[in-house]
């Protein structure tokens, strides 16, 4: 059946678009298809292909390559030179690499489908797929993913569902474009302030983590849909603070002061702080109150304060309140809010 199907496609020669071989047993992938330079569709999964043929490199018009539930064990070389194409699936298969170079000709993807293999890392030379839209890594092994992800300026789906991800980069706020972000079932404890950054972002699903609270400002994002179920969230029960108030150190009262002045653009520090470098270094680590809205460093108790979700979020079942992690600067300061709306999570 194979073999008819590609002497009837070999007849149209040039003329031939589309090729569609799936589920027909096939053990290697026919080198004759270098014979139709004008073929743009050629689906081939739920076959049994473990290698792709050379031959491949000479369809550079191609824009869709299907090779999900197959053999592969990496994402091939050969793929860099198919520079037309914009969808390629190799779902299902045993890929645990990407072969060097594969990503600098494939500049017009715009969608990767890698679900179900056994990717534990992706590499840095991803961040080449200037055009890329959808990245799906779903059911794979990653324990982290590299921050040159997240200089991929045109993402607008990121799906990386059912892996081992403790993590995300503090770069994904450069994700201007994202819309649609899964991290479903995997270990995260946290998630970075640069993801309140991203206001295009509509659905936002991370079930199934060891998230306790949420970064400050993402109650201000325009989700649609959120679910965050089988996470150990915080409870609307404010607990006693146990830590005494103690005396500023020397480095925190002169940290405050330099950081407070240089936020009023006090024209002497901002000159006299190019010098020194290490001082920069420190004051780098400044935070700012969320009740004083002071500059500090020392970050003395860390406090939750709870918010309903918006009307206009479609959200998980039985969620009322969001625990959203607000920082404070000193003892005093955290009694200057009511305590019935606090709970304190870190002392």
């Amino acid at each position: 059946m194979a073999e008819r199907l590609l002497i009837r496609a070999l007849k149209g020669g040039k003329n031939t678009k589309i090729v569609i071989l799936n589920g027909k047993n096939i053990t290697k992938m026919p080198s004759v298809l270098e014979k139709l330079p004008g073929l743009k569709t050629l689906y081939l999964q739920n076959n049994q292909i473990s290698k792709v043929c050379p031959e491949i490199s000479s369809l550079t018009q191609l824009t869709a390559l299907n090779l999900g539930n197959n053999l592969l064990e990496e994402v091939p070389e050969e793929m860099k030179y198919l520079t037309s194409l914009k969808k390629l699936h190799l779902f299902r298969n045993k890929i645990h690499r990407f072969a060097s170079g594969v990503c600098d000709g494939l500049q017009s993807l715009i969608l990767l489908n890698l679900n179900n293999n056994q990717l534990t890392w992706i590499p840095q030379e991803i961040s080449r797929l200037k055009n890329l839209r959808c990245l799906s890594v779903n059911h794979n092994q990653l324990a982290s993913i590299p921050r040159e992800v997240c200089f991929l300026e045109n993402l607008s789906e990121l799906q990386l569902n059912y892996n081992q991800l403790v993590c995300i980069p503090k770069e994904i706020k450069f994700l201007k474009k994202l819309r649609k972000l899964l991290l479903s079932r995997n270990n995260i404890k946290s998630l970075p302030e640069g993801l309140c950054n991203l206001f295009n972002l509509r659905i936002l699903d991370v079930a199934g983590n060891v998230i306790q609270m949420f970064p400050p400002g993402f109650q201000d994002l325009k989700l649609r849909e959120f679910y965050c179920e089988g996470n150990p969230l915080f409870l609307k029960q404010p607990v006693s603070a146990i830590k005494q108030e103690d005396v500023w150190s020397l480095q925190e009262i002169t940290s405050r002061f330099i950081m407070n002045q240089l936020a009023e653009k006090n024209p002497f520090l901002m000159k006299a702080i190019k010098w020194y470098p290490q001082v920069r270094s420190i004051i780098s680590q400044g935070r700012k109150c969320a009740i004083c809205e002071k500059f500090f460093l020392t970050i003395w108790l860390g406090c939750v304060e709870f918010f309903s979700p918006s009307k206009n979020w479609k959200i998980s079942r039985n969620l009322q309140l969001v625990p959203l992690r607000i920082l404070i600067c000193s003892y005093k300061c955290f009694y200057q809010r009511n305590p019935n709306i606090f709970g304190i999570a870190q002392v």
